[in-house]
């Protein structure tokens, strides 16, 4: 079983995400999903938080990834940024998403020199946008900023197509296809629901409207 089944087993597992193709969730923007991710779950779970922190080392070290610092970004994935900068001995920084109004206005919290290697390490991929501005402030600091390691990505094409333009490689440890067909494999949605799950990664903006639920 590879490490991207497993990881989707653990976030089905343990309530982090949850789908339901035929009551869909609303989001903050006021599109439908069949599926829900909080990770923020997991930090509460210790058994699951430190399969999850050895997850991200055994990735970055698959990835032969080289960094001189650990980024995170406010708020959800400070904590891992930290599990996985504490395991791997590297310094840590985290990044806000509005520099501060009041004392030195930092955007970017903890030591950062020009040219240093920083991985960036999310929670959750969407639609790339919080991922690439934290990116785009790391190097506007002179920092080289070459790959982003996610626990969960939804795989939209927003997201591909921003990284791809900023140059920058996004990783996860697993995925919306990979979670999908480990959802069918153990009973939690029904074979026929599956290409109702994948349709929404494709284009979720009109997923609603086309699945008729709007």
């Amino acid at each position: 079983m590879s490490s991207e089944t497993k990881v989707a087993e653990l976030l089905l597992k343990s309530g982090a995400i949850m789908l339901r193709p035929q009551q869909p969730y609303r989001f903050v923007s006021g599109l439908l999903s069949p599926i829900y991710c909080d990770n923020r779950l997991l930090l509460s779970k210790p058994a699951e938080r430190k399969l999850l922190t050895n997850y991200y080392v055994r990735k970055i070290r698959k990835e032969k990834i080289e960094m001189d610092v650990i980024a995170g970004i406010a708020t959800a994935s400070i904590p891992w940024a930290a599990l996985v900068a504490e395991k791997l001995k590297k310094p840590m920084i985290y990044i806000r998403k509005q520099a501060k109004d009041h004392g030195r206005e930092n955007l970017i919290e903890g030591g950062l020199e020009p040219g240093q290697k920083v991985l960036v390490i999310e929670d959750l991929v969407s639609t790339g946008g919080t991922s690439l501005a934290s990116v785009a402030a790391a190097r506007s600091e002179g920092a080289v900023v070459e790959k982003c390691l996610a626990i969960f990505t939804y795989e939209l094409e927003a997201a591909k197509k921003g990284f791809e333009e900023a140059k920058c490689e996004l990783l996860a440890l697993s995925s919306l296809s990979a979670l999908a067909r480990v959802a069918v494999k153990k009973g939690y949605i029904k074979k026929e629901e599956l290409q109702i799950v994948l349709d929404w990664s494709r284009s979720p903006g009109d997923w609603g409207k086309r699945m008729g639920f709007e």
